[in-house]
């Protein structure tokens, strides 16, 4: 008898775009990620924060979506440098260690690729989950 294993999950890259937002540091907060691939946007905020805390939020809430939609692969568009040096473990996580614990949970067995985008330089995704962000960080007032 033969048996075929087959992957858990969906090979295909997902494009993603994600950005987070803060009103004050701390202060009231927004994120927002994009899945281009689906043209599926989702965003939240939550009070007394920091900008880094809803960068990262922003993309654990992307892999979190990902998960349910059985998504393995990865391609986060952010303009956050702490993100993607965190993430790759180039600097050292000492703050919001809770929401690491979470990040990698999710992206256990997950490939995730990173691509920094320059904030604010016209890049259209970009610009979107920056200004939703925002938004989102202002109705949290």
């Amino acid at each position: 008898m033969t048996f075929i294993s087959v992957a858990v999950g969906k090979i295909i890259e997902m494009i993603v775009y994600s950005d987070g937002s803060c009103i004050g540091n701390p202060g009231n907060g927004g994120w927002c990620f994009l899945f281009t691939n689906e043209n599926y946007l989702r965003s939240g905020c939550s009070k007394n924060t920091t900008n880094n805390r809803m960068e990262l939020q922003a993309v654990i809430e992307a892999l979190r979506y990902g998960e349910e939609k059985m998504y393995v692969e990865f391609e986060i568009h952010t303009d956050s440098q702490y993100v993607i040096n965190c993430a790759l473990r180039l600097f050292k996580r000492k703050k919001n260690l809770d929401l690491w614990e979470q990040y990698d949970l999710l992206s256990k067995d997950k490939v995730v690729k990173y691509v920094w985008v320059k904030g604010h330089s016209g890049d259209k995704f970009n610009e979107v989950v920056d200004m939703v962000a925002q938004k989102e960080a202002k109705s949290c007032l």
